[in-house]
């Protein structure tokens, strides 16, 4: 622990189902003048509804991107007519939140489109049916084997934006679309929204699709929680390390990076636009 601390290495605890525990984090050297410049822009409402535009753009985009994928790949699988629906109305909210919002109506759009997407998520399950079904999101604690999946993942996901933050001097904890609460790490849950669908979402699908989890890996405690084993556990992180490892082109910065880099590049694009160096924060869009 007192090598990653030195080497600005932070570690996350977590719980058998991916619930959040503690973290340890050496010396932060966040810079002063930027987080002033971001606790200011926090508290206007007119920024904080355009910076949320652009975190649930990002989100929505990629979102559309998967069911897109899943209805190429997985073509006479599927309900395709109910996928395609879900597609044409996230492209609705996408019109709808190019106008000019309120930073409720933003939130308002995003849960409408997390709902929309949710709602045929299940459809892009195509193996494994009996033992991998989705309802609905639900989580603290997670009720079933996707849901189990998905928090867990969605948990690596806020240790990377968190800590990429915080390499770049930005407060994690004060974000815009997430507004201040006690313990809570909005500004790491706005830029996870754009990382959810095409990182966590979809590797959650494929480990399911390709049966590298299996419903044997999961258990179901007393109170109705479903937890993982190690093997599932492990399974995960090596599969979530690989994929980190990809190469995936960067559309604002028109280059190839490596999927991990992601976190630290969109860090440091949000600083940018924070300074004034930028017109506005450009999301990563997954193509």
């Amino acid at each position: 622990m007192g090598f990653c601390g030195e080497n600005g290495v932070g570690l996350s605890f977590l719980t058998e189902n991916g619930r959040f525990l503690a973290r340890a984090q050496g010396p932060v050297s966040g810079n002063v003048l930027l987080r002033r410049e971001q606790y200011r822009l926090a508290d206007d409402q007119q920024y904080s509804a355009k910076m949320a535009t652009s975190f649930v753009m990002g989100k929505i985009v990629n979102c559309r991107t998967v069911l897109q994928r899943a209805l190429r790949d997985h073509s006479g699988k599927m309900n395709e007519l109910l996928v395609r629906k879900g597609i044409d109305d996230l492209g609705r909210s996408l019109r709808s939140l190019e106008l000019n919002q309120s930073l409720d109506e933003v939130r308002g759009l995003e849960g409408d489109a997390a709902h929309t997407y949710f709602n045929v998520f299940d459809h892009l399950i195509v193996a494994q049916k009996e033992d991998f079904s989705f309802q609905e999101r639900n989580r603290r604690p997670p009720m079933d084997h996707v849901n189990c999946l998905l928090s867990f993942l969605y948990t690596l996901l806020v240790h990377d934006c968190r800590s990429a933050l915080e390499a770049v001097g930005l407060d994690p904890a004060v974000g815009f679309l997430h507004r201040d609460r006690p313990g809570r790490p909005g500004l790491a849950l706005d830029m996870m929204e754009e990382f959810r669908p095409f990182l966590a979402d979809r590797l959650a699908l494929s480990l399911i699709n390709l049966r590298q989890v299996q419903a044997k890996g999961f258990k179901k405690t007393e109170a109705g929680a479903v937890i993982m084993n190690d093997e599932t556990r492990k399974t995960l992180l090596v599969a979530y390390q690989e994929r980190k490892q990809d190469e995936i082109m960067h559309p604002f910065l028109d280059e190839k990076v490596s999927v991990g880099i992601l976190f630290h590049v969109q860090s440091l694009l949000l600083a940018r636009c924070l300074r004034g160096d930028l017109d506005g924060y450009p999301p990563f869009i997954w193509k």
